[in-house]
């Protein structure tokens, strides 16, 4: 097949119009059998008052010696190129009668979910292991905090099946390489379990939180389908140690499984699971992560920024945002996790503290758009030892849970206030969505004085670029700590194992190796990769050649080298 990129075309414009420009661009006759397939479609938005839909499209002609030609004739166009192979295929393959001891995941996640899965599909039946509920059970208690301010820690946003994500923007998209198309098998695999369609082609593709509910359904279904096990309301106390090699898991219950592969999807929030490991000898570093607030605007406000008098077309959807700005005080502040069209929710996961996060449905209708305005900080502001960055969290929360009220409700501040330095008495027309409800205060409380500094000069220069973002009556919310994991499970970085404790494998976002839904799910299926030629020797009848894929470049390897030690977050700016 042919592909080619970068073909713009007016944003009012017919499925006719997109093979007639395509054609022309390759010279094709009217006639000519041929299909037509996007690949994906972006907007380019430079000129507000002459948007236009941006494609990459895929052609297949009846006749390869046609495609031959067309190469031929554009050899030396770069917009004119093979259409690459974007499939997946499997490393190994389990023994019809594997009989173990079984690959045990930690978390259900959607690195968890990816990693059981892609082990479920190699024949190797994964045992998978939730600290939490069932999503449908989980979502039960979780709008009941969000209702009645009653907390389950063990059921929350953070706790359950689906993961953080599930109570998320459910973006689908990460700035990290991936030149196996593992990204692909994850869109796939979501389509196939009841997601809309469009996440393959659209540029930024979401889902929202109630479609991820069936999705994820869907996943955990098709894993039992395969021979997996799955465990809701089971926590792992402990791991089972022999020589330093790991040989199993204790639960709180008591009971022992045996395992020589050990997957740790837990999630950036399981602070208990991190204690435990430390204790047991588990190579633990401190690494970067961002805190600071959630910030709400009507969402017309944005939509007629982005689009002018184009805003509210349906091809184009609530519009969003990405800003970033560099302060004099040496610190960044930039927008994180934007949710257009979404609501401000409540993320706790212990008793006594507020969090705050960032949630929408698929057709992102709410009325305020909001984001995490957030500042990076770094080990260097948490020095004390590797899980220092967890207890500088615990702090923040627990100053905005008693600047809230002491029950849940979060703090809040009228943009205008906090510029000025004045506590807030009262909301403007800007109304929170944040529930259980907000606490017109001071937010300078809530966060050390340097991120206080930093925001309020970031704000004002945000307003530059996005008129109308420092209104008065906008809405900060407080607080937004859990960016990313404060922590960083090193592993090895062939075999993909913890390098101080063999057998487990430090997975996904709780462990510094992802920064969203989507990398997360890829970094669970390199996982599931290394599980499957790790330790099951004479258990896989087969290994698969990978050359099918592209190698790893000195560049590649040296970005994904550098990602273990830095903010991953920032694959969600």
């Amino acid at each position: 097949m042919i592909r080619v990129t970068d073909l713009a075309l007016p944003l009012e414009h017919s499925p006719a119009d997109l093979e007639t420009a395509l054609r022309r661009r390759l010279g094709l006759a009217p006639a000519e059998p041929a299909k037509l397939t996007i690949f994906k479609r972006s907007v380019d938005a430079r000129q507000r008052k002459a948007i236009r839909l941006v494609y990459i499209l895929d052609l297949a002609l009846a006749d390869p010696a046609r495609e031959a030609e067309l190469f031929r004739r554009f050899a030396d166009d770069r917009h004119v190129l093979p259409t690459p192979d974007t499939s997946y295929r499997f490393v190994a393959q389990a023994h019809a009668d594997f009989a173990g001891p079984r690959p045990v995941v930690i978390g259900m996640g959607p690195c968890g979910l990816f990693a059981a899965l892609t082990l479920a599909e190699m024949g190797f039946r994964p045992l998978l292991l939730e600290r939490g509920k069932r999503v449908r059970e989980r979502t039960v208690d979780t709008f009941g905090f969000w209702r009645k301010g009653v907390l389950d820690p063990e059921s929350n946003v953070q706790f359950g099946e689906g993961g953080a994500g599930t109570f998320s923007d459910g973006k689908l998209y990460s700035q990290v390489r991936d030149p196996r198309h593992l990204g692909r098998k994850v869109l796939t695999d979501f389509v196939a379990a009841g997601a809309p369609e469009e996440i393959l082609w659209v540029h930024r593709p979401h889902i929202g939180t109630f479609k991820l509910v069936k999705v994820v359904e869907s996943l955990r279904a098709k894993i039992e389908a395969l021979g997996g096990e799955i465990r809701f309301q089971t926590r792992v106390e402990r791991l089972l140690l022999e020589g330093g090699r790991v040989r199993g898991v204790r639960l709180a219950s008591g009971e022992e499984i045996a395992a020589d592969q050990v997957v740790l999807a837990v999630g950036h929030s399981s602070r208990d699971t991190f204690e435990a490991l430390l204790a047991q000898g588990v190579t633990i570093e401190p690494k970067p992560f961002s805190i600071g607030f959630r910030i709400e605007h009507p969402q017309t406000i944005i939509d007629r920024c982005r689009y002018g008098e184009s805003a509210g077309h349906p091809a184009l959807g609530a519009a969003d945002y990405r800003l970033v700005h560099h302060c004099a005080n040496g610190r960044s502040v930039y927008s994180f996790c934007m949710c257009p069209g979404g609501t401000v929710v409540a993320a706790a996961s212990e008793p006594g503290r507020v969090v705050t996060n960032g949630m929408s449905q698929y057709d992102r209708s709410e009325r305020n758009a909001n984001s995490g305005i957030v500042v990076g900080i770094t080990p260097a502001d948490y020095p004390q030892g590797p899980l220092a960055g967890i207890e500088f969290q615990r702090h923040w929360e627990e100053a905005a849970f008693r600047a809230g009220g002491g029950n849940y409700d979060a703090p809040a501040q009228r943009v205008e206030d906090f510029l000025a330095g004045r506590t807030s008495t009262h909301l403007g027309s800007v109304l929170p969505s944040y529930t259980p409800g907000v606490k017109p205060t001071d937010l300078s409380t809530c966060l050390p004085d340097w991120a206080i500094a930093a925001i309020r000069e970031a704000i004002p220069a945000f307003d530059r670029k996005i008129p109308g973002f420092a209104m008065a009556d906008a809405l900060l919310t407080g607080v937004e700590t859990r960016t990313s994991s404060p922590i960083s499970i090193r592993r090895d970085e062939a075999t993909l194992q913890s390098v101080s404790t063999p057998g487990l494998f430090p997975a996904g976002e709780g462990a510094g190796y992802a920064g969203g839904i989507l990398s997360a799910a890829i970094d669970g299926i390199q996982i599931a990769e290394a599980v499957a030629l790790a330790g099951m020797g004479d258990q896989v009848r087969e290994s698969y050649d990978r050359a099918y894929a592209a190698p790893e470049t000195a560049e590649d390897a040296a970005f994904r080298r550098s990602a273990a030690r830095r903010t991953l977050h920032s694959s969600d700016w």
